[in-house]
């Protein structure tokens, strides 16, 4: 019996775009606050944000107290923040994007506000 042979799966941008994302790909900028940063494809806005060391982005609408990442999963909405003026965006969900730019929220925005 002889091993079988695979067929090498066809190109497509598709493809190599998402085996580039799994090799770390090409970094990109994206401005956190109005600060030029580095970021790699894959990443999520709260990755960004603690490799250059913020913790906290976001403050409590009553008493300012700081937050930033907790559950990491998208479920205690600790993280929000303001992606290309969208307000409340889950920085622990979101995959950073060239050229978008991330704001540090203060309470709740509804959308129109800024």
């Amino acid at each position: 019996m002889q091993p079988s042979r695979k067929k090498p799966r066809e190109r497509t941008p598709e493809r190599d775009h998402h085996c580039e994302s799994r090799r770390g790909g090409t970094e990109f900028a994206v401005e956190v606050d109005g600060t030029r940063v580095i970021a790699k494809p894959g990443q999520t806005v709260a990755a960004v944000l603690m490799t250059i060391g913020r913790t906290s982005w976001r403050s409590t609408r009553q008493r300012g107290k700081p937050r930033g990442l907790f559950c990491g999963i998208g479920v205690c909405f600790d993280c929000l923040l303001v992606v290309n003026q969208v307000p409340d965006v889950r920085a622990c969900q979101r995959l950073v994007a060239p050229g978008d730019v991330i704001r540090t929220q203060h309470g709740a925005e509804l959308g129109g506000d800024s």
